[in-house]
């Protein structure tokens, strides 16, 4: 299989039914050294393959949520959307860093999978009351932050599993409360799939980012501190969930400076 070829293909996929079978084509194919020579050339996407709806608008500017039903299922279509997100974003780090080890590959394509399975968890959850992905408007702040970190896999995998994801394991603990004191209590038992893969997805990043500090001579956290001011500018918001984090093989040293800054 040409996986750059295929992830590429997935990647710029606008039909989402489509996307996720050519993702679970990926996970389904026993990937090996000779499936990741066919290099292809690369790039820039400002714009991955997506329906045509939801309709994107500035994360700012985006009306808050309320605790009423309409307001719970529009958090549902929010997760739902990160979650197309990153699938996205999984595909992208497949296709966009074509000189990484084969574990590499593996770890994202399971990833990939992984979060095209939540999304389908979460769209079927709306059908079932009587929505679709796409009938409310979204954010596109994760996949910003994908098309900012195009240019090194180290900056990509610092900020995004280490940072974006890493903030989800933060506050799913209080949005899975929410939904527990609500009538959608089915979104427990969704949140706590997501919670337990995002765990291990954050974990993966944290590898990669050790070995490609450790390949390049990089302190991890003065490489990561100045990744922060480069592409943040400012300091990550707690709280902090540290038992999962360390889950997820944050070091205490890393959250340390977490608590610290």
């Amino acid at each position: 299989m040409k996986v750059y070829k295929v992830a590429f293909e997935a990647l710029m996929c606008n039909d989402v039914g489509e996307k996720i079978s050519l993702t679970q084509k990926l996970a389904k194919h026993q990937i090996n050294s000779r499936d990741i020579k066919s290099k292809l050339s690369v790039k820039k996407i400002t714009i991955p393959g997506r329906p045509f709806k939801p309709k994107l608008v500035n994360f700012q500017t985006s009306p808050k949520r309320d605790r009423s039903d309409l307001g719970m299922i529009k958090n549902i279509h929010a997760i739902c959307h990160i979650e197309f997100n990153a699938i996205n974003l999984a595909l992208d780090a497949i296709y966009r860093f074509q000189d990484m080890p084969l574990q590499y590959y593996l770890d994202w394509i399971k990833i990939a999978n992984e979060e095209a399975t939540h999304f389908s968890l979460l769209s079927d959850y709306l059908q079932e009351l009587n929505y679709r992905y796409g009938d409310f408007d979204a954010h596109n702040g994760l996949w910003q932050m994908t098309v900012d970190t195009d240019y090194d896999v180290l900056s990509r995998i610092a900020l995004v599993p280490r940072v974006l994801e890493a903030r989800g394991l933060d506050v799913t603990p209080s949005i899975r409360a929410k939904f527990k004191d609500s009538s959608f209590k089915k979104m427990v038992e969704i949140l706590d799939i997501i919670y337990c893969d995002e765990i291990g997805h954050v974990k993966i990043g944290n590898y990669w980012y050790k070995y490609l500090c450790s390949e390049r001579k990089l302190d991890p956290i003065l490489t990561f501190d100045s990744l922060i001011k480069k592409h943040i500018g400012s300091n990550l918001r707690g709280p902090f969930n540290n038992e999962a984090r360390l889950l997820s093989d944050f070091s205490q040293e890393e959250l340390n400076y977490l608590e610290s800054h």
